[in-house]
Formats: structure tokens, sequence, C-alpha cells
């Protein structure tokens, strides 16, 4: 009598090349070639492999197979927040670019450390992607080496510099927290306070904020710093803290569209007007913004257009294609209404 040489309670086996081979019955080495390459492939042969791929459960080993072509399929996307409403579109029209494209996004949430960033992204390249995207452009010494040994087309996302590491789509932090102050004193406002997001990027818009402002001499200017994320708690708790300073206010300048939903929450809540008393200012005009009572001011990006140009020019760059520059300014939009 033979003995069952699988042990009690051993996992199943994992079906195997040779495995398809055998249910398609056909040599392991065109299974290989119609899995791997399959435009040298007739098309019958290619749907009698698929077939036995189905019947087997095999998972084509696609790391082995990238390796062999030099191509993974893999795209690999580095965010700080998927929690994070401003990152939202942009993620989404990355993943369907790329799909439409024949790449895969691998997703990975790095938070607001640089380090992490540079552990994530070296732990990325050992699986061979063929391109990445980062947010942002302040990295550590460490990752621009990585990055720049991998030799992979790489996307900036998010911001703006003469001097990416490769290519890159965003907007002028700077440029935008200037219209936002320019935007105010234009209105008449002079007492201003700030309910802002700890992070390096909302810092880069404050400080435009603060050069419009500083060309008004009689400006008085509090400030309250929230945690990441940004949150509708945030920016009541953030409003109650302006409050309680105890300086006149007539203007509140925020991070995000979320801290301003917030702000408004509590002001209405303390019997205080928007925006006749208090006008509001948020950034990002996310979806519910127009759609608030009151609607909120805001300076809005097209981070669906960035998501989408990001994964075209990783794709354009991988399958050798010329792009016309690898630099692109997406710009943004004051957007008036009525909060203030």
């Amino acid at each position: 009598m033979k003995s069952d040489k699988r042990a009690k309670g051993s996992q199943p086996r994992t079906p195997t090349l040779e495995d398809v081979a055998r249910a398609s019955g056909l040599s392991p080495m065109t299974v290989s070639r119609a899995l791997n390459t399959p435009r040298l492939v007739k098309a019958a042969t290619i749907d009698k492999v698929m077939e036995a791929v189905r019947i087997t459960g095999y998972i084509p080993n696609l790391l082995a197979g990238g390796l062999a072509s030099r191509r993974s399929k893999l795209i690999a996307v580095v965010v700080p927040q998927i929690n994070n409403a401003m990152f939202v579109d942009t993620i989404q029209a990355i993943s369907d670019e790329l799909d439409a494209r024949g790449y895969h996004m691998l997703l990975c949430v790095a938070g607001y450390s640089d380090e992490t960033e540079a552990d994530i992204v070296a732990t990325l390249l050992s699986r061979r992607p063929d391109g990445v995207v980062l947010t942002g452009i302040h990295h550590t010494p460490e990752l621009r080496k990585i990055i720049l040994n991998a030799q992979v087309p790489v996307v900036e996302i998010w911001d703006l510099t003469p001097t990416p590491l490769d290519m890159l789509i965003g907007f002028s932090h700077e440029k935008i927290g200037f219209a936002a102050g320019d935007y105010l004193l234009g209105k008449g406002h002079r007492r201003f306070g700030l309910i802002w997001a700890a992070d390096r990027r909302a810092a880069q818009r404050k400080n435009g904020l603060y050069d419009a402002l500083a060309r008004q001499t009689d400006c008085t200017l509090s400030e309250v710093i929230v945690p990441l994320p940004a949150s509708m708690a945030a920016g009541r708790t953030g409003l109650r803290q302006l409050f309680a300073q105890g300086e006149p206010l007539d203007a509140i300048v925020c991070s995000s569209d979320t801290l301003a939903q917030g702000a408004i929450m509590e002001a209405t809540a303390q019997g205080v007007a928007v925006p006749q008393q208090l006008a509001v200012m948020g950034f990002g005009d996310l979806a519910f913004a127009a759609h608030n009572v009151p609607s909120i001011s805001t300076l809005g990006v097209d981070s669906w257009k960035m998501g989408k140009e990001a994964a075209t020019l990783l794709a354009d760059k991988i399958e050798g294609k010329s792009t016309e520059s690898p630099i692109i300014d997406i710009g943004f939009t004051l957007i008036e209404r009525d909060s203030a």
C-alpha cells in the first residue's frame, strides 16, 4: 500500500508552469512564450494556454517574465495619505490611465516622513517596477541616490521645481498662497487668522501668503497649527483657538477646504456670520466646497489632470516615446464663492 507523501494538514501544492503545459498539451517552452511574449504566439495557442491557466489556477510569475523582457508592467505610486481627499482624484486618474496603457499600479502610503518614503522606495525598487510616481520634490539624499542608481523613470507630482529628479507635473504652492492673500487684501481684509496643517507643501503656501500680506503694513496675523490629517474637527478647534486669542479677525485662511468647512461650522455655532462678519477661504476645491452653505471660496488645481499626465509621462518614457517637456505646470484657479 502506497503511503501519502503529502503530510497531513500541509498546504496544497502551488500549480507550476509544467502543470499548465500538461493541461494544455503543449511544451513548457511554448507556454512560457505565450505568457511572456504573446505577440510571438498564435492566437489559438494563447487561448489554449489561458484555458489551462484557468483550469490549474496557475499564477504567472510576472516578475520573472519582466526580468527577462526588462518589463514588470508595474508602476509604483507613493503618496502621503489615502484618507486625504486632495489625493483621491490624482490616484484614481493614475490608475485609470495606467490600466488603459497596460500597466498596473502598486500604491504605497509613506505618511509625511522623508525617511519612510526612502525606505518604501528602496523596497519597491527591489520589485523592479517600470516606473515610480513620487509626491512632492523634497526627498532624502539616500532616496535620490537609490533612484539615480536604479535608472528607472520617475515622475514627481503635487509640486514644482526647475530641477526634478526626472519628470514633474504640479504647480507652485507659493503662488497659490500669494494669490489667496492678494485676493483677500483686495476685498479690504486686514485682520487675518490662519488655520494651517503641519506639512511642507502647506508651509510653502503659507510663505506665499505671508509675502502677499507683507505688502500691506496695517495687517495683523494670528495663526494656529493643526495636526495631520486635516479634518473638519481640526478646523472647528482651530477657529476656537483663534477666537480665544482675543485678536480681532475679519478673514480666516485655511490650508485646505476641509479645515475651512470646519471653521465655517464653528463660526456658525458661535453666531458669527460668514462672510458678513468673517470671510473664510480654503484650498483644493474639493467636491463639497461648491455645495457647502455658504459655498467655500478656494483655490483649485486639476488633480485629475495631474494624475493622468503623470501616468502618460511615465508610460511614454517607458515605451521610448518622446515628450514635449519633462516639466508640466498645470497652474491653479482662484474660485470666488460665498464664504469670501
